[in-house]
């Protein structure tokens, strides 16, 4: 009998052990998402548990960001607010250089922002330099989950389930499907206006039309300031090619990515090499300058601003400055878009607007010395309340209400819509610090444009796409296909040059096929092969069918 019960009493107790197991699986089996919602409930900002002075080194990889913090009056008042001050540190040249070298130091600053297209964005991860924003979000600041978007986070998660970085004007697939005509692309083709005009509009958009305008303006208007005319003028080459010829012209031509779902060679497609040889064309004809193969950004800004380009395949956000400098010495030359290069078939251009990726992302590196309080910024700055802070600044300082919406006082407008550069430097509002602006909280706060820069703007309208599932598609890093992929790009930097330069067109096909068939010795077929498996995975991310 006693035995009987012994047996029951250690069946009961197995039971209840078994009962306590079972519950605590259950307990840690709950989803991230339903503590993150907990947490989320219990916690709002978080940086305002903690607005002491403190200072941090922000790394932002462009030569050209030389603008500083605590100078200006957004800066001092997000200073005030927040407590955090910023040491923004630059690369004087060579932006791989300069990060690579603080890597090898082993002194990383605080915050890492980088182009989301480039190869040090796959190394921060893989090497593990960044800290996972989620994990750090989990343990000092809930409010980052309720600030960042989930579709803008899974594309970023990598595959052991962290996500280490977040990205800045950066459209969901949702977004552009709903505001496809409230996103403006950034390409354009653009002519200026007092040449466009006295050569008698021409229709540029074929070859013919095309190298018949460049040839008029040079005939008609030699020199601009007693310096000569550069009839055509492009996006700087750098060491994988030309934006303006690897990106923006195909755009034009309204190449397709994909061909019956399989990833498409846009860069032998017949329509983009018969422009091709229509720019070799020009070069034969004398409207080529040899400025525009070594020219950097900021030559290009100082021609820019002197009007010396007839023509210009180019960004409209990079000639914002120089647009109303112009505008505001003589309105009648300013550059106006107009319709450019076109296909055989003259359908309209397929532009990219901003896709999920963004522009650039933002790390907090595994070197950062308070993790919590930059976690804590970070929600801050991609909060609309941050993004809101950084583009008006101190409500009753630089911006009222009127009649229900935010707007700069009449005398910052002024500036902002006159003198761009003495408005970033006096008040660092607007994009002065873009490094985690939000496409969409951003819209909600634009100031009206000045005419110069919206009808720059409004002629991209409704002709933008999203062409986020094409993104991330390309191998980097030290693999076989990584290595091929960078061999393969900077013989094309070369490359494109000189078929730009050959003397006749049997010249640049005997150079074009020389490349064709030096990238399938390369190993081509397994970078297509790469594309085309990236590809459908993206499109499984984004539940696209």
């Amino acid at each position: 009998m006693c035995s009987q019960k012994r047996r029951v009493s250690k069946i009961i107790i197995i039971f209840i052990m078994f009962s306590i197991i079972f519950a605590s699986v259950n307990i840690f089996k709950r989803s991230h998402e339903e503590i993150k919602k907990e947490n989320s409930a219990k916690n709002e900002e978080g940086w305002k548990s903690d607005t002491s002075p403190i200072t941090f080194d922000w790394y932002v990889n462009y030569p050209w960001f030389t603008t500083k913090w605590g100078n200006n009056s957004v800066s001092s008042y997000v200073t005030r607010k927040t407590g955090v001050s910023i040491n923004f540190i630059a690369p004087s040249g060579n932006g791989t250089e300069k990060l690579n070298a603080m890597i090898d130091r082993e002194s990383l600053p605080d915050f890492i922002t980088i182009n989301a297209w480039d190869d040090e964005y796959r190394n921060i991860i893989e090497e593990k330099l960044a800290l996972p924003l989620e994990k750090l979000a989990e343990k000092y600041d809930a409010y980052f989950f309720k600030v960042t978007d989930k579709q803008k986070l899974e594309w970023y998660r990598e595959n052991d389930g962290e996500v280490y970085c977040y990205p800045n004007f950066s459209l969901s697939i949702r977004d552009t499907k709903d505001y496809k005509e409230e996103n403006p692309s950034n390409q354009t083709f653009l002519v200026r206006k007092d040449i466009y005009e006295a050569i008698g509009k021409p229709d540029m958009r074929t070859p013919e039309g095309f190298l018949s305008a460049l040839e008029k303006a040079k005939e008609k208007f030699p020199t601009v300031n007693n310096q000569p005319l550069i009839p055509l003028g492009l996006d700087e080459f750098n060491d994988s090619g030309n934006l303006s010829l690897d990106s923006i012209l195909p755009n034009f031509l309204a190449i397709p990515f994909e061909k019956e779902s399989e990833f498409y060679d846009r860069l032998t497609d017949p329509e983009y090499v018969r422009w091709l040889k229509t720019l070799r064309k020009a070069n034969e004809l004398g409207l080529l300058s040899k400025d525009i193969f070594g020219d950097k950004r900021d030559q290009m800004a100082e021609k820019i601003v002197n009007g010396r380009y007839f023509a210009m395949l180019y960004q409209r956000t990079d000639m914002v400055e120089q647009q109303l400098e112009l505008y505001n010495a003589d309105k009648d030359k300013i550059y106006i878009p107009v319709d450019g290069p076109a296909n055989s078939k003259l359908q309209e251009p397929r532009l990219s607007s901003d896709s999920i990726s963004g522009w650039t992302v933002t790390f907090i590196s595994k070197d950062c010395k308070n993790p919590d309080r930059a976690i804590k910024f970070l929600s801050y700055l991609i909060s609309e309340e941050g993004n809101q802070d950084l583009y008006l600044g101190e409500k009753g300082v630089l911006w009222e209400d009127v009649d229900g919406k935010k707007q700069f006082k009449p005398e910052a407008m002024d500036l902002l819509n006159s003198d761009r550069k003495s408005f970033y430097e006096k008040y660092g509002a607007e994009k002065t610090y873009w490094m985690l602006m939000d496409t969409n909280l951003i819209k909600k706060l634009e100031a009206p444009e000045p005419e110069p820069l919206k009808i720059l703007k409004d002629w991209t309208r409704g002709k933008t796409y999203n062409f986020s599932i094409y993104d991330h598609t390309a191998p980097y890093g030290d693999t076989e296909e990584g290595i091929a992929y960078s061999k393969i790009n900077s013989k094309w930097k070369n490359t494109l040059k000189s078929l730009l330069l050959a003397n006749s067109d049997d010249k640049f096909d005997k150079i074009f096929d020389e490349f064709l068939n030096y990238r399938e010795r390369e190993g081509y077929e397994k970078i297509q092969a790469y594309r085309q498996k990236k590809f459908e995975e993206n499109k499984k991310r984004l539940n696209i069918k």
